[in-house]
């Protein structure tokens, strides 16, 4: 996994991240999802290098990125805005003005506010097994908040939700929260599985956390601003879903997509669950080859 790859660790404004790259070729940022890190992209990371330079990285708070511990009277310091902000400027101390950017999971939610916020950074972007978020808190249903429990739970107020997710071993909630798609962890090598376990610490138990309650808060406020102001994604779009997963079955996928875009998306359904570059490298790398390229 990642042969040839550099870590680093760069301080942005309010964080400080840490990430691997390498590669040659065009830059492609790789931002994961909850609960997770950037090994998430490790069955494709090494092909991808052979085209691109690729940067993958963790997200503030997640992994071994070390965010603020006061989250901010409104969440803000755990914004999408916020996350957008470290990695672009994180690709500037790269070295790129401009990037492709793929993001699975709360990285894809950072992917669209990144394309929102600096329309003139990225070429083009990819979004990974979400719908948007103003559309998901607009859209509960009994379904939806039997599968995804996590996301009324750990908006709680502090320290609710983190006494209890932190007062069980890491691995068993690991084990319980990766797997409760039904669709079992064989996917996940051990070497990662454990480097998850590992960083599923009292920091990233607090900032996961506070990155859920900005979502229902201040980054909702955002996206219903945005709607309103008719801001779209001005980058081309492709977005993939797992036919096994929650997503696809929320709806027409691109089309909800669609109305948040400029241009016409691309995209569709890989034969995956949630962890879709995870569980359907193949199609993840070829949707990406065919969809980055100039």
């Amino acid at each position: 996994m990642f042969e040839g790859f550099s870590t680093a660790d760069i301080e942005t404004a309010g964080a400080r991240i840490h990430l691997r790259h390498g590669g040659s070729g065009p830059p492609l940022l790789l931002l994961h999802g909850n609960p997770a890190t950037h090994l998430s992209w490790h069955r494709i990371a090494d092909r991808l290098a052979e085209r691109y330079t690729v940067v993958a990285a963790d997200l503030r708070g997640y992994g071994d990125s070390i965010g603020p511990r006061d989250g901010g009277a409104r969440h803000e310091h755990y914004s999408f805005r916020a996350m957008a902000q470290d990695q672009v400027e994180v690709m500037r101390a790269l070295g790129f003005d401009s990037f492709y950017v793929a993001g699975h999971d709360r990285g894809g939610r950072t992917v669209h506010r990144m394309c929102l916020d600096h329309p003139g950074r990225v070429r083009k972007a990819a979004i990974l097994d979400i719908l948007p978020s103003q559309h998901v808190w607009t859209h509960v249903d009994k379904k939806w908040a039997t599968d995804a429990w996590h996301w009324t739970f750990m908006i709680q107020p502090e320290p609710f939700p983190e006494r209890l997710m932190g007062s069980v071993p890491a691995d068993w909630f690991m084990r319980h929260k990766l797997s409760k798609n039904g669709r079992g962890l064989d996917f996940f090598p051990k070497e990662v599985f454990d480097e998850y376990v590992r960083c599923f610490n009292e920091k990233t138990i607090h900032a996961s956390c506070e990155d859920y309650r900005a979502c229902a808060s201040i980054d909702l406020e955002m996206d219903t601003a945005d709607i309103q102001a008719g801001n779209k994604v001005a980058a081309p779009l492709l977005v993939l879903w797992g036919r096994h997963g929650g997503v696809g079955a929320a709806g027409d996928v691109l089309s909800i997509w669609q109305e948040r875009a400029a241009l016409p998306v691309v995209g569709g359904a890989t034969e995956s669950g949630h962890y879709v570059p995870e569980e359907d490298p193949e199609s993840t790398y070829r949707w990406f080859v065919r969809f980055f390229q100039d």
